[in-house]
Order: structure tokens, then C-alpha cells, then sequence
């Protein structure tokens, strides 16, 4: 099937539907209630972990990064630069598995819902207009609300900034390091990106925002 953009796709997954942005904007959430209505897959935020252990640090040294890391200490400490480096690394080699992941799942012959990482000019090139939904979050609820989720790795992260000498010292960094990596710049090139946009909106319900999500991808029944 020809790209909406131009050109062949490199592989075809006209059943695969695309989710990017930022953090709290609730990704992970809308691909989880569209796999279950719609009988699919559900590609939730970091579900290329399950190959970590096969990865090779010279081909994926960010991704190996975290996975042989002996002392987290020296996660948090990380300068704004090295942290923000750190980061788009990730992004680049997540994708390279998540392609990999995609291809092998795409023959239960299913529909596809994925929390991705995958860069907007990939998806111009392997997706369309109608597989892809970018949902965005102010760039400050990244920052601000980071520690606010139950999940075990951001407390683990919070208890090792308060064991720090100086915590406040080490908290502050440690936002700076969020603030670069949820940045105006990365904001607006989704915001700008040419796929459909959806704003988060605190003042509408899960179940509101699902019916658009479903809308704007055309899953409507």
C-alpha cells in the first residue's frame, strides 16, 4: 500500500496503529482500551524490554546503558547534555526493535495498537495520515508530575534522589534533565509533525477521549 506521504512502504502494516507524543498526554492508556474493543494487540509504553536481554551493548549501547548499570547512582547524576544524548539514543534504538517486534506480530493478523517510540519521519515513510495519532500533553505536566505515578522505576529513581547529599541539589538537576528532553522544540515537531493531534484536556473523561481517539482513527463501528 503506497505511504499518504509518497512513495512505497518499506513494509506493510495497514493494520498497525501508531500512538507518539509526549508523557502524560495518555498513550498508554487509549492503546490499551483500542486492543481490547477491537480484539487486537496492545504494544504498551517500553514493550521492546522483552528483548533486552538479547541485545548487544555494541549495537544498542543505550539500551545496554540501564540493563548492565551497577550503580543507579550514576543515572541520576547525569548532566542535562548527557542525559538528553542518553535519551535520543534510546529513541533510535527502540525503534530499530520495534520494527523488528511489529514484523513478527503483524502475522497473527490482528490489529496493532502501539505506544511507540518510533521518529515521525519513520512513520511518514511505513504508516499513513489514518494509522497515526500524535497526543501531547503540556510540556510542563512531564516535569512537574513525573513522580507522581506509582510506577516502581520512577519511585526507585525518587528514593535514590532523596539519598543524595545534597537532595534538593540532586532533585533540581534531575528536573533540568526532564525540562531538556520535554523541551518546546521536541513539543512542537510533534505539534507540527502533519499527523492528527489530539491535546490532552483534564476537563474530559477517559471514556470522551477514547471516542476521539477511535474517531480520528477511523475505528469507528
Amino acid at each position: 500500500m503506497p505511504s499518504a506521504y509518497g512513495g512505497k512502504k518499506d513494509i506493510t502494516m495497514s493494520d498497525i496503529y501508531y500512538i507518539n507524543g509526549t508523557a502524560y498526554a495518555g498513550k498508554s492508556t487509549m492503546v490499551k482500551l483500542l486492543a481490547r474493543k477491537y480484539d487486537g494487540i496492545a504494544c504498551e509504553e517500553n514493550y521492546h524490554d522483552r528483548l533486552d536481554d538479547e541485545l548487544n551493548e555494541k549495537e544498542f549501547p543505550c539500551l545496554c546503558y540501564t540493563r548492565d548499570l551497577k550503580d543507579w547512582r550514576d543515572f541520576i547524576r547525569r548532566t542535562p547534555d548527557e542525559y538528553e544524548a542518553w535519551i535520543n539514543g534510546v529513541a533510535k534504538e527502540c525503534e530499530i526493535l520495534e520494527l523488528r517486534i511489529l514484523e513478527d506480530l503483524k502475522k497473527q493478523g490482528k490489529k496493532i495498537f502501539v505506544d511507540t517510540n518510533i521518529s515521525i519521519e519513520t512513520l511518514k515513510r511505513i504508516s499513513d495520515k489514518e494509522h497515526v495519532l500524535i497526543m501531547l500533553a503540556n510540556q510542563d505536566i512531564s516535569v512537574n508530575r513525573f513522580f507522581e505515578r506509582p510506577d516502581r522505576e520512577k519511585q526507585f529513581l525518587y528514593q535514590l534522589l532523596m539519598k543524595e547529599d545534597d537532595p534538593s541539589a540532586a532533585m533540581a538537576n534531575f528536573r533540568e534533565c526532564l525540562m531538556r528532553v520535554n523541551s518546546k522544540e521536541a513539543y512542537d515537531k510533534f505539534l507540527n509533525s502533519g499527523f492528527q493531534v489530539l491535546l490532552r484536556d483534564d476537563n474530559r473523561t477517559v471514556e470522551e477521549t477514547f471516542e476521539i481517539v477511535e474517531h480520528m482513527l477511523k475505528l469507528e463501528t
